[in-house]
């Protein structure tokens, strides 16, 4: 969805793990008419082709760069979801001056210690069992007990669409990243995000990736999990929608 106008910013989103472009559909309502609106599917994800192998985030962040180059976009703020951090970060490695703003909700700048064998356990429970178990478990995981039914189902049947092959690829990524050294080289305004209720991410986004970066500030969603665009629109999109407001008139 290409801006009103040529003075209006573009706004790309970064999808989660086991999540497709949808999820980010209350947003791409509410900027539309005061932004260009760029969405797509990480890698094996939704309507994204299946990678041949195992992927790592240097690739991933290509791909986020590439999708920007097919589309024409220059530079724009970037908006990632869970695994859209990591994805984020490496694209801002590879070509720092593409992005005018950066939005980091619910993710990490590095696997967390012991995570790999977590994510190895996980891509055991989803071949054995199948995606359509993994969905129910993952949603029940990432959604507070609060979330609204026709919610909780249209995450599940998101989830369990993914292919597991999509799946095994970017959660073998998760196991091994680190981004940490790029987060001081950032210098662009940063808008960190994570749902209240998603276990630690609130405070481990507070603890390590506030202060690594310059100028960062932080809001966290009550009544949101894991996936805050999601379960909470509103408040997600009232948050980023501030955070625009603000950058786009410090440059005027």
């Amino acid at each position: 969805m290409p801006p009103p106008s040529g003075d209006a910013p573009w706004v790309v989103f970064g999808n989660s793990l086991v999540t497709d472009l949808s999820i980010w559909d209350a947003q791409a309502q509410a900027l539309s008419g005061r932004a260009g609106i760029l969405r797509y599917d990480q890698a094996g994800h939704g309507q994204s082709g299946q990678p041949a192998g195992a992927v790592d985030f240097d690739q991933l962040g290509g791909d986020l760069l590439a999708v920007m180059d097919a589309a024409q976009v220059d530079r724009a703020v970037y908006v990632g979801l869970s695994m859209g951090v990591p994805t984020g970060l490496a694209a801002h490695r590879i070509a720092p001056d593409r992005f005018t703003a950066l939005v980091f909700s619910d993710g990490q700048a590095a696997t967390a210690p012991g995570g790999a064998a977590g994510w190895t356990d996980r891509i055991r429970d989803a071949r054995s069992r199948g995606m359509d178990a993994f969905a129910a478990d993952t949603a029940a995981r990432w959604l507070t007990a609060g979330a609204a039914s026709g919610v909780r189902e249209r995450l599940i049947r998101m989830i369990a669409a993914t292919p597991l092959k999509g799946f095994e690829a970017c959660a073998t990524a998760l196991k091994d990243y680190d981004y940490r050294d790029q987060l001081e080289r950032i210098d662009c305004p940063v808008l960190l995000v994570a749902g209240a209720e998603d276990g630690a991410m609130p405070a481990s986004m507070a603890e390590k990736l506030r202060p690594a970066i310059a100028g960062a500030r932080m809001q966290v969603i009550e009544g949101a999990g894991h996936v805050p665009c999601f379960e909470q629109p509103q408040a997600f999109t009232a948050a980023l929608t501030a955070f625009l407001d603000e950058i786009e008139g410090a440059a005027r």
